[in-house]
């Protein structure tokens, strides 16, 4: 019978895969010096648009401009008088000036503060005053947001930048004359105190750079806001430490097929979410890889347009998005090649069996279903590259990434292997803690052995099989009691999803409408194009596979499902929906 402490999901590893790693004790942006030193005359960021007449043109920022880039920016930031732990923000889509903006603040000792670009005003004031930031570096699309709200919060600075400046030519000429002033791009002039980007990168030079000392365990990289599908948002403290340590897990995770200085990154997944920043940029990094850069993912063609003409070897990203490439006309006709994609890891939210082989169907590559937190930011376990892919189940757990399973009713004994509980892990991956919050901070990371080494309480509720692989069950807070019975909504999420019908679909308890105080459950399905079937007929199919008790009765139809920007379903939005329309 295996233990957690014998780790056994290290014997599964693939044999490239290392048990134990020597971690560098460097700042996260060491690691972009080495790619400009090493990987100096590769493409680092591809900016690219359809043009009408012109087909997909680019522009590329080589390592060695990055990082002469990067430093320009750490000077100007130094010389606004930001100093080592200020918290910077950065308000922008994925695009060169993201990637810029997060290395020049992490070389001038900043704390990145990546804000969803997609958020109203008064959501970034929120987190801007938790934060205490004094400077932010912007996109003109967001100028005058951030000025509405200005104000309430902290806000002495900002550094503005317009999209079209790292287009190519034609690209910028286009994108003045149709989209500048159409789509709200267009900013006349800057109020005091703010600057352009341009104009602050030419003023300084790369040895202008601060001399600043980062302790890498210590020192925090960034600030990234969580809890935002289950309470109240709250900012993790992630040390540099962890950023590069998880970014080295992963290389490691995939040597068996993809090498530095030869691979290159779609560049889909949302920077400002820890996914995109670790998975993408850092990883892309460490990799002396190039990241196509795509602004906005919801952009299917976009999407295939830049892996058609790119040729991408890895693709990070979610099951929605990964569905939506497969449900393309063109490639359902053929017409986009996918076969340069070697190795994709898939996370956010589960990953439907249809969607994984349908994705490698397409592309010959291997998805790997994977989990991860923005407390560990930002990958914890993985399924193998080469090896077996188990059906449901996110994986082995990282190297030096240890793992239990802990009773729910006492939070502390362990349970058998096989057996459900709360997922525990500890590694040098973690956060430091919750800014500003110890209560939070204190619930979330326990030492559990009295080591002086904490373990990170996930919330999730999983199991381990005896091979290593780990199950993600629900969140604890998702669970529903049905009768005296606890119900998982992933659980019966899995079910519907099998239906031939079902694109999609979201499962929580809302108030039960005849019985005080009691709980009902409740489905919410999306329907594949061109398909039908009724609430009868979805009931049934639950029935011949789950327990009574487990079988929703009432179940709506929409047109698509809210979910966070990085494709995870909101639950509590659809419960929210539920009590406000009751």
């Amino acid at each position: 019978m295996a233990t957690y402490a014998d780790r056994p999901w290290t014997r599964n590893y693939d044999p490239s895969v290392p048990k134990t790693i020597d971690y560098p004790e460097i700042p996260v942006y060491t690691l972009l010096d080495n790619a400009a030193r090493d990987f100096p005359n590769n493409n680092a960021l591809v900016t690219s648009a359809h043009l009408p007449l012109f087909g997909r043109k680019s522009a590329a920022v080589s390592y060695k401009l990055l990082g002469e880039l990067t430093d320009r920016l750490a000077a100007a930031l130094a010389n606004m008088g930001v100093k080592k732990g200020d918290r910077v923000a950065i308000v922008a889509p994925n695009s060169a000036q993201f990637v810029i903006a997060f290395f020049g603040i992490l070389k001038a000792g900043g704390i990145v503060v990546a804000l969803n670009p997609t958020f109203p005003p008064a959501k970034w004031a929120d987190q801007l005053n938790d934060a205490g930031v004094e400077t932010v570096i912007t996109m003109t699309l967001f100028y005058k947001g951030l000025n509405s709200i200005r104000g309430e919060t902290p806000i002495k600075q900002m550094i503005v930048t317009n999209y079209k400046e790292y287009l190519p030519p034609l690209g910028q000429t286009l994108f003045t004359l149709a989209r500048e002033k159409k789509d709200g791009h267009y900013v006349e002039s800057l109020q005091a105190n703010d600057f352009w980007l341009q104009d602050v990168l030419a003023r300084f030079t790369p040895d202008q750079r601060p001399a600043i000392t980062i302790n890498p365990r210590e020192d925090t990289a960034i600030f990234q806001y969580t809890g935002g599908t289950t309470g109240v948002p709250k900012a993790a403290r992630g040390p540099h430490y962890a950023l590069v340590a998880n970014a080295t897990q992963m290389q490691a995770w995939i040597s068996g097929g993809l090498s530095a200085g030869t691979s290159s990154s779609m560049g889909a997944i949302p920077f400002f979410h820890v996914y995109g920043m670790v998975a993408v940029v850092v990883f892309s990094v460490i990799m002396g890889a190039p990241i196509f850069l795509v602004p906005n993912a919801r952009d299917i063609n976009d999407v295939l347009g830049v892996i058609s003409t790119f040729k991408p070897t890895h693709f990070m990203g979610v099951p929605a998005l990964y569905n939506a490439i497969n449900q393309h006309p063109d490639v359902k006709a053929g017409k986009v090649d996918l076969g340069s994609i070697k190795a994709c890891i898939s996370g956010s939210a589960p990953l439907a069996p249809e969607t994984k082989r349908k994705f490698e169907e397409l592309t010959g590559g291997i998805v790997m279903e994977g989990f991860g937190m923005s407390e560990a930011p930002t990958a914890t376990h993985c399924n193998p590259y080469q090896g077996v892919n188990k059906v449901g189940s996110i994986g082995l757990p990282f190297p030096d990434v240890e793992c239990r399973i802990i009773s729910l009713d006492d939070g502390k004994t362990d349970m058998p292997v096989g057996e459900v509980g709360e997922l525990v892990m500890r590694g040098p991956v973690m956060m430091t803690g919750y800014h500003n919050m110890p209560t939070e901070t204190a619930n979330a990371l326990r030492d559990l052995d009295r080591d002086g080494r904490p373990w990170l309480f996930t919330g999730d509720i999983a199991r381990m099989d005896e091979e290593g692989y780990f199950y993600i069950v629900d969140r604890k807070k998702d669970m529903v009691l049905i009768g005296g019975f606890n119900v998982y909504p992933n659980n019966v999420e899995k079910v519907l999803m099998e239906h031939p019908a079902i694109a999609e679909a979201a499962v929580a308890g809302i108030p039960h409408p005849e019985k005080e105080g009691q709980e009902a459950l409740k489905a919410w399905v999306v329907l594949k194009p061109g398909a039908e079937v009724t609430q009868e007929a979805l009931i049934e199919h639950c029935k011949t596979r789950m327990a009574p008790y487990e079988v929703p009765r009432r179940i709506d139809f929409m047109t698509e499902l809210p979910k966070t920007a990085v494709g995870k379903i909101l639950r509590r939005e659809l419960v929210k929906l539920e009590t406000q329309t009751a």
